[in-house]
């Protein structure tokens, strides 16, 4: 869901991708490789890890069970949420002393919850060590040049998409479309396949999908006060959803609609969303639970921009819990999950590494199922890719407050124009005041 960058919001794939130097065969980070070593006693130590919907979310099985192997006698024990509460099921767990060793902090707006109410351990000095300046997404976790997280993991959004039923209603992507483009495209592929709905496009009930899009492709600062640069996203949601090309948001949110199922099993014919779902989509593959032939395009563009391939995206983090009984330990699988081992680890499994360089792009169209056409590896290329939530003190405030009138808009109980300025007198008034 949301991240951030401080203090440059914006990383260019240069910076996200080749910057960073690193390579997920041959690069490690000194200090973070698995050591083989065994649990600090020699007996079996357990370690567990806040994870969501881990069935569903296959780099964790790969990380635990590469730690595990690397270091004889520990077992990870997952604490397993379902990924739409996770966010307020981990806030609640902290808040009341929970114990648990190390905490996957989902988007930035959690990391800078949790920071800011001390309920993290300072890594600082794995932060600042020499190799761990190759981590791409690392200084969105700087806060005051201090770091509570390392990154294992670095995403962006770009667009799904269903070939064979674009290719049925004849329609032929070959680079970025606009946004009026992807309107009409949504339209024209919402029908109905074997007595049952199919949606044009589908959007997740995740604020943004609409809000993060618009502030990386307008220059729109969320934490300013002033969203009226959402206004043309919302005005193509809205519409979308009023003509039936995209499944309504109160339904969604009703039935908890799950975007892996959304798109792998072919009831929506596109879909914005992050890199992550690679991972999802290709395990579905695998195990026969989806029939899809899917492909990748860039991230759609507004109209008259500059010809740059413009998106958002953050990194994926580890923590360790200030109340862990196990911090050392808790601060080695950080360290494992951020260097070499881990980022082979998810590599494997389809899911873009902190660690990370170009190679990376060949070494994920070489696996299994993965879609090998130009335009595909073209959408792993973004021209810019943009925090998607400021890394600040007020991020979680005011992150709270753009979710529940963005709920409001979507449900149609506030109007755009009504819903954005009751966002920018809200963030004035509650926290920038």
């Amino acid at each position: 869901m949301f991240n951030p960058v401080p203090p440059a919001r914006t990383r260019t794939r240069r910076h996200v991708v080749k910057a960073t130097g690193m390579t997920v065969i041959a690069l490690a980070l000194a200090a973070c490789g698995g050591s083989g070593e065994p649990a600090e006693g020699g007996g079996p130590t357990t370690l567990t890890v806040t994870v969501w919907n881990l069935a569903k979310t296959p780099e964790f099985t790969a990380l635990f069970q590469a730690f595990e192997k690397a270091n004889p006698g520990v077992k990870v024990k997952p604490v397993d949420i379902l990924a739409d509460d996770y966010q307020e099921k981990v806030t609640t767990m902290l808040a009341g002393g929970d114990k648990s060793d190390v905490i996957t902090i989902k988007n930035v707006t959690d990391y800078a919850r949790y920071s800011s109410r001390g309920q993290l351990v300072d890594v600082t000095d794995l932060a600042t060590s020499t190799d761990a300046s190759k981590l791409a997404g690392l200084q969105a976790y700087n806060t005051g040049n201090t770091y509570y997280a390392l990154p294992y993991r670095q995403d962006f959004w770009l667009l799904y998409y269903n070939k064979t039923l674009l290719d049925k209603a004849g329609i032929k992507l070959t680079g970025a479309m606009t946004w009026d483009d992807y309107a009409k495209y949504a339209q024209r592929l919402t029908g109905d396949k074997d007595g049952k709905k199919v949606y044009g496009a589908y959007h997740h009930t995740w604020r943004s999908v609409v809000q993060a899009v618009s502030a990386a492709q307008t220059g729109g600062d969320q934490l300013g006060g002033d969203y009226t640069f959402f206004t043309d996203q919302y005005t193509m949601a809205l519409d979308l959803q009023k003509k039936g090309a995209v499944m309504d948001f109160g339904t969604a949110s009703a039935q908890q609609a799950d975007y892996r199922n959304m798109f792998g099993t072919g009831s929506a014919a596109m879909m914005p969303m992050g890199t992550w779902y690679i991972s999802g989509i290709l395990e579905a593959k695998k195990k026969g639970e989806s029939q899809v032939d899917w492909a990748l395009a860039p991230m759609p563009q507004r109209a008259g921009g500059s010809g740059e391939v413009v998106t958002f995206g953050s990194p994926t983090g580890f923590a360790v819990n200030k109340r862990s009984e196990s911090a050392d330990l808790a601060k080695k699988f950080v360290r494992f999950a951020a260097g070499k081992a881990g980022a082979e680890a998810i590599a494997q499994v389809g899911v873009v590494p902190a660690l990370q360089d170009p190679a990376i792009t060949e070494a994920y169209f070489k696996l299994e199922g993965m879609p090998s056409d130009e335009l595909s590896k073209k959408a792993f290329e973004p021209g810019k890719v943009v925090l998607e939530m400021p890394v600040s003190d007020k991020s979680s405030d005011v992150d709270t407050i753009l979710n529940e009138e963005h709920q409001l808009i979507m449900v149609g109980e506030k109007s755009v124009a009504d819903g954005t300025r009751s966002m920018g007198e809200r963030v004035k008034n509650e926290v920038l005041n």
